[in-house]
């Protein structure tokens, strides 16, 4: 039975969470009275679901059920996780919790999405505070794995506990602030660059566009993956912090700043801002800077994923829980084929086509290939210890197209394995069609010598079962194929 989770207010926030928990495989039940609102969260769920599948390597499970619902005790009805992402009011945000706690379930994390008060400010006159904590996140939701989760002094240890939990399985990273304080922590950073930012438009001295340049060409990418202060540890070369510290510690009593000055925000200003920004980007609608920001998001997660590092860390025990059910070698029938796969096509594997790009079906193939180890025992354990297998020849039939957001599997058949050999025949599939084949020999080599050698006698024993029992099944067609053959 799918979990459920409840959004209160379906702006663009509301939307970002109502696409995480779907996309997670929880229903969502929605509560907004804009007559726009299913308009609004369908746009932010075509986004959504055209990025956040392509993230990681093992495909989202089914898609939950998503429901408008006419209250706030309709929505709330068997919620485990209930998001308030109503306007930053604190009257407005009080009445909501005052009619949520009403009828929702006493251990239903109440989560807000306010990226200003504070969680004593919000559980003010509140039946039971502790059930309500700031869940702050970055837009866009269903991308960003941020959340800033604030209980203050009245949270409910459990709840909390539960609620990092719930936070973690959604691929998201839940900052647990001890303390409270005004605009939390990341929205303070914000603040600080946002003040700086206007004063130098003001002053003439940067464009908007030129300030951003500032940011995505500099330090805004070491940021993205190192953060502020591993940033500056580096910078220190190899005298570390310390030395960073004592060489530009002096630069903080230098006038560099005006982070404490405000410029007067007048119609001037807002004028001379809006004006520069359309300039900038103006020719894009916003639906079409969501998928740009989208695209680019993508790919740059991706690649620290591949580096099991910064965000990419965070969808690596991602996937790790969401492999957590898959069976053992043992556990699998060997008179079956094996599922090596199961992802979505992300949206940097396709061309200018729009097709899956040539190298990404041998990418796919190869994952697959890298899962049957794993299944026999040749896991990153094993290869540590010195030995692995490497691929010797291989050949693809690419047969149909595919497209960003396709869910594809794989299967795998074992053709012949014994000793220091493995010949395996991988057929790609979206649904019943068949758009790829992949065919595979490798050899079982010894790390320290780079030379053939036999495996240990588990992974053997366990890669003959499979190729016994696959050598009952029909030969796949493709099997043997060269260039050139007939089709």
């Amino acid at each position: 039975m799918s979990k459920v989770a409840a959004v209160i207010g379906g702006g663009v926030i509301g939307g970002g969470w109502a696409a995480r928990f779907l996309l997670n495989g929880w229903d969502v039940q929605v509560y907004d009275p804009d007559p726009q609102a299913e308009r609004k969260i369908g746009e932010v769920m075509a986004n959504a679901r055209r990025s956040l599948p392509g993230l990681t390597d093992v495909a989202l499970p089914a898609e939950g059920e998503l429901r408008f619902c006419a209250s706030i005790a309709e929505a709330v009805a068997g919620a485990e996780w209930i998001q308030e992402s109503v306007p930053e009011r604190l009257e407005i945000k009080h009445a909501t919790f005052a009619e949520v706690q009403a009828t929702c379930a006493r251990d239903a994390v109440i989560g807000s999405s306010t990226s200003g008060f504070k969680p004593s400010e919000l559980q003010q006159g509140a039946a039971r505070p502790g059930q309500i904590m700031v869940a702050h996140p970055f837009n866009p939701v269903y991308l960003l794995p941020l959340i800033e989760l604030v209980p203050g002094d009245a949270g409910e240890e459990a709840l909390v506990e539960r609620a990092k939990a719930t936070l973690t399985s959604l691929g998201m990273h839940p900052l647990h602030l001890k303390k409270e304080i005004d605009a939390h922590v990341a929205d303070r950073f914000l603040e600080a660059v946002w003040r700086e930012a206007l004063w130098l438009v003001k002053d003439g001295i940067a464009t908007t566009e030129e300030i951003d340049d500032a940011i995505r060409y500099g330090f805004g990418i070491r940021w993205a993956q190192m953060g502020l202060f591993e940033t500056y540890r580096v910078a220190g070369g190899e005298a570390g912090m310390k030395h960073f510290m004592a060489q530009f510690g002096p630069a903080l009593k230098w006038p560099w700043t005006k982070l404490m000055d405000v410029p007067e925000f007048n119609e001037e200003l807002v004028d001379l801002i809006a004006g520069q920004s359309d300039a900038q980007s103006g020719h894009h609608s916003i639906r079409e800077l969501e998928r740009i920001r989208d695209n680019n998001l993508v790919t740059m997660m991706r690649g620290l994923k591949a580096q099991n590092w910064g965000a990419g860390a965070l969808l690596n025990a991602q996937e790790k829980l969401m492999r957590a059910d898959e069976p053992a070698a043992a556990d699998l029938s060997a008179d079956q084929l094996v599922r090596t796969a199961r992802r979505t096509v992300p949206l940097d594997w396709t061309d200018y086509n729009g097709h899956m790009t040539e190298s990404r079906y041998l990418h796919a193939f190869a994952d697959a290939t890298d899962r049957f180890m794993e299944i026999i025992g040749c896991d990153a354990d094993y290869i540590q210890s010195g030995g692995s297998y490497f691929t010797a020849e291989t050949h693809i039939r690419h047969l149909d197209e595919v497209h960003a957001g396709a869910v594809i599997e794989i299967e795998t058949q074992v053709i012949m394995g014994e000793g220091k050999k493995m010949h395996l025949f991988h057929t790609m599939r979206e649904g019943e069609r068949v758009l790829a084949t992949g065919e595979h020999f490798l050899l079982h080599v010894s790390l320290e010598t780079r030379k053939p050698s036999a495996p240990s006698p588990e992974i053997e024993a366990n890669l003959v079962r499979f190729a016994q029992g696959h050598a009952r099944l029909p030969k796949p067609e493709g099997l043997g194929r060269a260039i050139g053959a007939v089709r």
